[in-house]
């Protein structure tokens, strides 16, 4: 009878227990909120920062009731933005933030070029932040811009159509990538060029500081004899390395290199950030992960 009176006493302090846990849980569910984080490398070119604003009214436009926050990986960036009295999270900092501010979903969108070592960072640490004790429930990281074949075609048909309307038959299009030699996405600028050259055979895709370099792609400029050379960004902004490696009068930017060879250039600085044609392939990877597909 003894034991039989402990079994049962022993259930009642069980139940109780878990009543009371259920209780705690229930109280302590957040109700849902919703973010995206918008995610890129940065600039500190005020003009090159209409290319960011675009795309914010882009996201906001698509997702009018979700809340968009930014972020910049380059710490160089950030670093550069606070002597101007500008404060600017890195993607941890923002993440943190939300946290702290009750968000359920975020949603990630990264505004890198390829999927690189910055991307495969934000999307790791990003990962950790659904995974702590209070955190956010679900976060999703959409793909940066170019992530296959159809994003690779979608944005090269987009960008031809936005050429300069003086461009004249002959003249060639050098489009000026990042590039990572540490990185095997770097890759994606050669795919990429092949991708140009079967749409134009006059335009390219050289890059800063991967393959195919400018050196590497100035024999077919050569041959190809053209009356001009048109210089383009392709990143997401028109920022320093456009505006200094590329249209710069350096001895070492792409123009006075290509004025050493004869060949007369004129830079366009737009970031493909600026062209709602291409912010729609970052958007349809952003709905992506939203939908759950």
């Amino acid at each position: 009878m003894q034991r039989v009176w402990f079994l049962l006493t022993a259930l009642a302090f069980l139940s109780l227990f878990a009543s009371h846990g259920a209780f705690a849980a229930e109280e302590n569910k957040k109700p849902p909120k919703k973010g995206v984080l918008l995610v890129a490398f940065g600039t500190s070119v005020p003009e090159a920062k209409t290319a960011y604003d675009q795309v914010e009214a882009a996201v906001k436009k698509a997702f009018p009731e979700t809340d968009v926050r930014w972020a910049f990986t380059s710490k160089i960036i950030r670093a550069k933005l606070a002597k101007q009295g500008k404060q600017l999270d890195s993607p941890e900092t923002a993440l943190a933030r939300m946290m702290e501010e009750g968000f359920t979903d975020v949603a990630v969108l990264s505004l890198h070029v390829i999927p690189g070592e910055e991307f495969h960072d934000l999307h790791t640490n990003a990962r950790l932040f659904s995974q702590m004790a209070g955190g956010i429930e679900h976060i999703a990281v959409a793909r940066p811009l170019l992530s296959s074949h159809e994003d690779m075609v979608q944005v090269a048909t987009a960008l031809l159509k936005k050429l300069p309307p003086s461009r004249k038959p002959g003249d060639v299009v050098l489009y000026m990538g990042h590039g990572s030699q540490k990185h095997p996405a770097d890759a994606i600028y050669a795919a990429m060029n092949y991708v140009f050259e079967q749409l134009d055979p006059n335009v390219f895709v050289a890059t800063v500081d991967g393959y195919p370099s400018l050196e590497d792609l100035l024999p077919k400029v050569i041959e190809r004899k053209p009356g001009k050379v048109y210089l383009i960004p392709f990143m997401a902004v028109a920022g320093d390395h456009a505006r200094n490696d590329m249209a710069g009068d350096s001895p070492d930017s792409w123009k006075s290199i290509l004025s050493g060879k004869g060949l007369a250039s004129e830079p366009v600085l737009s970031g493909v950030a600026e062209y709602p044609e291409v912010v729609e392939v970052w958007l349809r990877h952003l709905r992506e992960v939203l939908s759950g597909s």
